[in-house]
């Protein structure tokens, strides 16, 4: 019997998860079905309902986008260390009646920026903007690589802080306002977790902060050049990379939780790839 899992968000239409998970599938010959479902904003307890429906339907494992991330970790049996620390999770399953939870965002993060992008972050100075959901849900695979330095950059200084707390210990990790980045020299990486590019706007952070022989990573993706992007090329960074890597990697994480097989990644992020012009 085909083993059906899907996609819920609100919109939905954008998605890439089915086309993602259809090539996994064939390429590991899995017997699967994934389809999307445009889950409902209200009233409250809806979109747990529909989740539950999803599973008692003989749904097998669902993934979960904006706006739900909380809505599934509140209604979730069981999580994941990344997924506890972000507050938020991209994936279910159902298992003996339980519904567990994690995040994968971060590693896919991790693996797109190490694996397919050749930049291993052990010993590097490395900077995210942001201390919203994305920032969350990179931070302890961020930590894991084991750079010299993580730095997180937010408006609100406090938030920043907030999540740094929450970590102690875990590596090296200091945060910060935009306007102390103007001291903070130059990074081997700099990550854009912010919204900003979703609307076309740029985070306040200095040119100063990129290293032309580094990397600039920006979490938004099919956006070609962002205002992100711009101001590091315009700083002479070459190293330029999107989210869609991220997107496939996280999927491919997903994919091998519910199935037990990884699917390769390549193929499918050269498919999805938007040049940059």
């Amino acid at each position: 019997m085909t083993d059906q899992y899907a996609v819920i968000g609100n919109p939905i239409g954008h998605t890439k998860s089915p086309l993602i998970h259809g090539l996994f599938a064939q390429e590991t010959r899995q017997d699967i079905s994934y389809t999307a479902i445009e889950g409902p904003t209200g009233p409250a307890g809806a979109f747990a309902a529909s989740v539950r429906a999803f599973f008692e339907g003989g749904g097998k494992g669902i993934n979960v986008t904006a706006p739900f991330k909380l809505e599934a970790f509140a209604m979730s049996d069981e999580c994941s260390d990344r997924a506890q620390l972000a507050g938020a999770v991209n994936a279910l399953k159902f298992d003996g009646g339980r519904i567990f939870a994690d995040n994968f965002d971060g590693i896919g993060l991790v693996r797109d920026i190490e694996a397919n992008l050749n930049l291993p972050m052990a010993g590097k100075r490395v900077l995210m903007l942001g201390a919203g959901g994305a920032a969350r849900g990179a931070l302890l695979p961020f930590l894991e690589a084991r750079p010299a330095e993580l730095v997180i950059a937010n408006r609100d200084v406090d938030k920043a802080r907030t999540l740094a707390a929450q970590v102690a210990g875990r590596g090296s990790l200091l945060a910060c306002g935009y306007a102390e980045l103007a001291r903070m020299g130059r990074f081997d990486l700099v990550v854009n977790a912010t919204s900003a590019s979703l609307t076309g706007d740029l985070p306040p952070v200095p040119p100063s902060v990129f290293s032309p022989k580094g990397a600039a990573y920006e979490l938004a993706y099919g956006k070609r050049l962002t205002p992100f992007l711009r101001l590091a090329k315009n700083a002479g960074v070459h190293g330029m990379a999107d989210g869609v890597g991220m997107l496939v990697e996280q999927a491919a994480e997903a994919f091998a939780w519910w199935r037990g097989v990884r699917p390769e990644t390549g193929s499918v992020i050269d498919r999805l790839a938007v040049p940059f012009d």
